[in-house]
């Protein structure tokens, strides 16, 4: 058993947030971290990080999020913190095709970077903007069905879906584990 000032958990599980840049994943972070929007969010230059602990079936877990730069110019220096991760959220933007259609580089990387067992979640950020809607509900599911991934539309904004994405992500590392 791990120990952390007043808290005590029984795992740890490293996180990252991959996709374009603009996506929202640092706006997701800090929702899922701090329960707030930031509407003015600086783009990550590198890597930024973030904690949090929860719960899954009575076990306390430390979630360790490192949220990635969605740049090409930082590619290189982010893959580095690849390694070791249990679970990976990979974020498009609904209102945006061009994030949708990279999806298949990060999850090339994804793949070749994390070992085999690594959660990879899928998710469309921006639900909040469903007149400005540039990629469907159901491609993305299909999308994520080919891939073995699981998928969930989510909004930084609103925090809709958020919460929901990092601890369904936790549930099935932590069954992959009792799963040996």
């Amino acid at each position: 058993m791990a120990s952390n000032g007043p808290y005590n958990y029984s795992y740890i599980f490293k996180y990252i947030i991959i996709g374009d840049m603009g996506v929202g994943k640092s706006c997701l972070l800090h929702q899922f971290t701090e329960k707030k929007f930031m509407a003015d969010c600086p783009h990550t230059i590198g890597v930024e990080f973030g904690t949090r602990i929860i719960e899954v079936n009575g076990q306390k877990i430390k979630l360790q999020i490192w949220d990635t730069a969605g740049q090409e110019r930082f590619r290189a220096v982010t893959r580095s913190y690849y390694r070791g991760a249990a679970g990976a959220l990979m974020v498009y933007d609904i209102t945006r095709r061009s994030t949708y259609n990279h999806l298949n580089s990060w999850l090339t990387d994804a793949k070749n970077l994390t070992n085999p067992n690594t959660v990879i979640f899928l998710i469309g950020n921006k639900s909040d903007m469903e007149a400005q809607r540039d990629v469907t509900y159901e491609e993305a599911k299909a999308f994520a069905e080919e891939n073995g991934l699981t998928f969930m539309e989510c909004s930084a904004k609103t925090g809709d879906n958020v919460e929901d994405a990092f601890l369904e992500t936790a549930r099935r590392i932590y069954q992959n584990i009792q799963d040996g």
